[in-house]
């Protein structure tokens, strides 16, 4: 079973909803990790967002001009999701059993996705999203490192992060401590861009 499972018993999708809405009320920036990807491809990109709950980022980048895919695990965070963007295609999968076509200009898996897989199963989901960039194409995942940054026990390091990549064929591009892109400094989260080779 995945950590987010685990931690929510996959009922929380409204929930989840309702406090970033409370988030946005109080005048919080909700689209830094949209505004990230927007800047590293252009308007039209096909982008993946992977473990996607209720759709925040894909329908940011949906109004952005991208061609925009979710997918994630949770039943209740795709039934919001499909309730704020019925439009946009949305997907139930576990990442770790993803099979898409090679298409995607860009994966990114936001909001600590890589650190509530299940363990063991990073390295096959590293290489199912590889799988889903087309040749140069783009994977950024930003997730927390310790507890000041995690829901759940700590699990997953950069260096084993950065592992999985490389045996993915995946060559690191970047890494910032924020979706605002500052510079990444040793501390509690990270944000990593890799690259897809050009085969």
């Amino acid at each position: 079973m995945n950590r987010w499972t685990e931690l929510t018993g996959d009922t929380s999708g409204e929930d989840y909803a309702a406090r970033f809405a409370a988030l946005a009320r109080s005048g919080k920036d909700m689209h830094g990790e949209a505004r990230f990807c927007a800047a590293l491809v252009p308007a039209g990109a096909r982008v993946l967002d992977a473990g996607c709950g209720t759709g925040r980022v894909a329908i940011r980048l949906a109004e952005l001009g991208y061609d925009c895919t979710g997918v994630d695990v949770d039943a209740s965070m795709l039934a919001v999701a499909r309730k704020q963007a019925p439009e946009l295609p949305w997907y139930r999968t576990d990442l770790a059993e993803l099979s898409v076509e090679p298409e995607f200009d860009l994966v990114v898996a936001a909001g600590n996705v890589m650190a509530l897989l299940a363990p063991g199963t990073e390295a096959t989901v590293v290489a199912r999203l590889a799988g889903a960039l087309r040749p140069g194409g783009l994977l950024v995942a930003g997730f927390g490192l310790d507890a000041a940054h995690l829901p759940v026990p700590p699990g997953l390091t950069l260096a084993e992060y950065d592992a999985h990549c490389a045996a993915a064929g995946l060559t690191p591009v970047d890494r910032f401590a924020t979706w605002d892109a500052a510079p990444y400094d040793g501390g509690g989260y990270a944000v990593s861009v890799h690259r897809r080779g050009e085969d």
